[in-house]
């Protein structure tokens, strides 16, 4: 496995869970790590713990949904670094009024805004160095249900990671001769702060069964130290036991 160090990462959603510990993992494989999130609290939070270990953090508060500040975000990354080496598109929102008897059109646009065009908007922003250099990988953040039909991601969250899956296909299709590399990676249910907005959250116990956050982290690691003739453009992860689904 090749150690990171000297490369250049952008984190979206880095202010709290699966961004946050992807943020960290990488940092301690030597990357200089670009954090970026909305609330510039949780950014500050983040760039601690990753200076606790050992690692450079750069917190830059941006919202994804906001294509103009995600342009201006990466021209000032790029100004500074001259490159984006590894992009990781974490950011994303689900909505407690998920399912279709309650959910509204806003909302609808809300979710994919943060999950599907957000991601698109980094990635658009980044791929051109990366063509310039022959070298970039991007990886997206998507779910378990956009593999598996499930109830309890809702609408919205299922189709905009279903989608997302597919934008990152397209990335290796297209981008693989200019030796950029696309990678899926599908969580299974994993303890974050985005389980709040379930319309009933998990359980403490049905919570000791899922994934923790630090093991998407090391999976996100884990791609990013794979050598450039390796692609892996999708890996699941799956809690240890899968259970019954309630409708809730």
């Amino acid at each position: 496995m090749n150690e990171l160090k000297g490369k250049i990462a952008w984190v979206t959603g880095g202010g709290s869970g699966i961004g946050q510990a992807a943020a960290v993992e990488l940092a301690k494989a030597g990357a200089t790590v670009v954090v970026s999130g909305r609330r510039a609290s949780a950014l500050a939070e983040t760039e601690s713990l990753i200076s606790q270990a050992g690692g450079k953090a750069e917190p830059h508060a941006v919202d994804v949904t906001d294509r103009e500040a995600v342009e201006r975000a990466a021209k000032a990354i790029l100004a500074r670094h001259g490159r984006v080496d590894i992009l990781v598109n974490c950011a994303g929102v689900n909505i407690p009024k998920r399912f279709f008897k309650d959910l509204a059109a806003a909302e609808w646009d809300r979710v994919v805004g943060s999950n599907l065009n957000g991601a698109l908007y980094c990635t658009l922003a980044v791929l051109p160095s990366m063509r310039e250099r022959r070298d970039g990988l991007v990886v997206n953040i998507g779910s378990w249900f956009a593999r598996y039909q499930g109830y309890v991601g809702g609408a919205a969250y299922n189709a905009s990671k279903q989608a997302l899956t597919a934008m990152t296909h397209q990335i290796n299709l297209e981008e693989g001769l200019h030796g950029i590399r696309g990678c899926v990676i599908h969580p299974g249910e994993t303890v974050t702060p985005m389980q709040r907005a379930r319309p009933k959250p998990p359980s403490p116990e049905d919570q000791a069964k899922m994934l923790k956050m630090e093991d998407l982290g090391r999976v996100v690691r884990f791609v990013a130290e794979s050598p450039a003739h390796v692609c892996c453009s999708r890996r699941r992860s799956s809690e240890g036991r899968r259970r019954a689904r309630s409708p809730t």
